[in-house]
This record gives structure tokens, sequence and C-alpha cells, in this order.
């Protein structure tokens, strides 16, 4: 959804649609932020274990004002939370900007239609389709995965869906979803060399966004962006480099080798190691990180990831300077205080 004051302006109820700008895919703000050609924030919400819709709140309020996005984890490692299109409804309801995250490992493509028809519904402007990790490294490795598709054929799954106004079967819609697409990619896992082949593929499947798994080194993040400049891929599709906030240097070495994909130059461990604060040094690493990926031409954002330190989200960004003075969009003072009171 769009900031409360533009329903007023077009003297819109907040449930109706405002009008699909020229050359947008979607009434979203995140996109309307992207394709003005500003340098935009996302950033995760970690769905509670509980069915309080006031705890989504109460974590989203964390980011007011810092971000122009936020995802909700659909299942994150295989883990059983809040679902991902739950969140989306309670934060677009608040007037958020969220975006829908769709695994591929839990749903077929019965569902996963259904899902994303009941996802626009509802309000939600934006998706990030996913492959999903493995059962396997999650809380229920007795689950049955699904994968009834890839992150590929899901991201073309609704293109046809929104684009050609019908179901996978061929069955007409009524309306279709107006859903701004996105993608995960990652730079930093071998083969590198493939990694802007698979962006490509993505491309051309229908991302309009990417977002990347944990970026620790610049040169690698460099080099990836000047092969997809090369290759035509910016002038299609907008990419937010993935930016990690670490706790502590045992939290460093254990996502190097445990999550695959993750690297983090020795260099990054040693500074954590010798650091009396350990996660004021995160912290001074993500904002530095930030600020030299914001120089990368072609850059459009950061999608900037802080678990269990979501808290200093905001401090993070602000500190990076990255938002050059641009303030993302927040609910109204009045909205925040009955939120606040009602916590």
């Amino acid at each position: 959804m769009t900031d409360r004051a533009q329903f007023d302006e077009a003297g819109l109820n907040p449930g109706d649609p405002l009008p699909i700008l020229p050359g947008h895919v979607s009434h979203g703000r995140f996109e309307r932020v992207l394709r003005a050609g500003h340098f935009a924030i996302s950033t995760e919400i970690a769905p509670p274990d509980s069915a309080d819709p006031g705890e989504v709140l109460r974590r989203a309020a964390l980011f007011d004002g810092h971000v122009d996005a936020i995802n909700a984890t659909d299942g994150s490692g295989a883990n059983c939370h809040m679902s991902s299109l739950g969140v989306c409804a309670l934060l677009t309801r608040e007037g958020y900007s969220p975006i829908i995250q769709v695994s591929c490992r839990d749903r077929n493509r019965i569902a996963i239609q259904g899902d994303l028809l009941g996802a626009a519904a509802l309000g939600v402007c934006s998706v990030l389709c996913l492959s999903g990790d493995d059962v396997s490294v999650g809380d229920h490795p007795e689950a049955k995965p699904v994968f009834d598709f890839d992150s590929v054929s899901l991201l073309q799954t609704v293109k046809t869906l929104r684009d050609e106004s019908r179901f996978l079967s061929g069955r007409k819609l009524d309306l279709p979803p107006q859903l701004f697409m996105g993608a995960s990619i990652n730079p930093f896992a071998p083969p590198y060399a493939n990694r802007v082949d698979q962006f490509a593929k993505k491309v051309a499947a229908g991302a309009e966004f990417v977002q990347s798994q944990y970026c620790f080194d610049i040169e690698m993040a460099r080099e990836f962006m000047a092969r997809a400049r090369d290759l035509g891929l910016l002038e299609h599709c907008h990419v937010l480099m993935g930016v990690g906030v670490l706790a502590s240097a045992k939290t460093a070495k254990w996502l190097k080798g445990a999550i695959p994909g993750v690297h983090i130059p020795d260099q990054i461990i040693r500074r954590l190691e010798q650091a009396e604060k350990p996660k004021a040094e995160g912290r001074a690493i993500a904002v530095e990180l930030m600020q030299q990926l914001a120089e990368i031409k072609g850059m459009s954002g950061i999608h900037l990831m802080a678990y269990k330190q979501e808290e200093w989200v905001g401090d993070i960004v602000a500190r990076s300077g990255v938002l050059q003075g641009r303030k993302p969009w927040a609910p109204s003072h009045l909205h925040h205080s009955k939120q606040t009171a009602n916590a």
C-alpha cells in the first residue's frame, strides 16, 4: 500500500487501490521508490512463533522511517513460524510496504497461485520468488518437500497470472494480481562465473528486482555488478545487495561454515575477534559495507538483514548516509501512538 495521505489526496479510502503509474506494474510504494531512481533500503521481519498480531506490529515499528520495504520470511531455514502471507496482511493493513516471500518447498502450483491472488487482494504489491531451504535443515525434517516449481518457473508463473491474466491451466482470471516481481541472487557462492548467468535467467523469467545473500566482499560485488552491467541486466532489474549485521566472530565463523554460499573474508572475522565490543564492530562493518556498495554503479539499494539486532536498523541506516537525507514512509504520529498504547 501507499502512504495514507496519498489516498486522501486521491479521494480514496485506505482499502481502495491507487492508480498504477505509467511504466509501473503495481501501486506499491517500494516499486515507486526504485523506479524513481532513489536508493532503496529493504529489511526482513522475523515472523513470530505466535498468533499475536501485536508482536508483528511491534517488530515492524522498529523500522519506521528507515526502510522502504519489509520482507516477511517464508519458513526461513525450513523452520515453522507465522506465515509470510499472514504477516504481510497485517503489515499492509497498517500501511507498510511488505514483500511476500513465496517458497517452492512447501506448496504446489494450486496453492501458490491461490496465495498470490490472495496476497494481491489484501494489497500486497511485491513478491520475492524463492526455491526454499531443504526440509532436512529445519525443525520439521520429516516434512514432505514439494518443489513443484523452482524459483525461475515460479517467476514465470507470477508473470503469467499478472500479464496474461490466466492460471497455468489456461483458465482466465477476472482480475489479475498486480505484483512487482523479485528474486534472490548469490554472487558469492561458487561457481562464481555462473552467478551472473543465473541472474540473467531470473531477469528473463520476469524478475524486476533482486535481493542478494550476505555481501561481505566488496570486490566480488563490484565484479558481479560490472558483468551484469555489460549484459544489460541492470536496465531491466533493480539490484539490492544484502548486508548482514554480525554479532561476533563466533557468529561469522558459524555462518561461513554452516550456511552454503556465505562468504566472509578472514579480515572481517579478525576485526570482530580483536574488537572490544564485537556487536558494535559488527554494526560498524555493516555501515562501511553499505557506504561502499552505494558507490557501485548501477546499485539500486541495500537489503539489510539484522537478525536479533533489528532495533539497530535505524541507527545503521542513518550512520551509513546512503539515503542522502531521504526519509522513508512511516505511520502517522497519531497511528503510531495508538499502536504503542495497544502494545
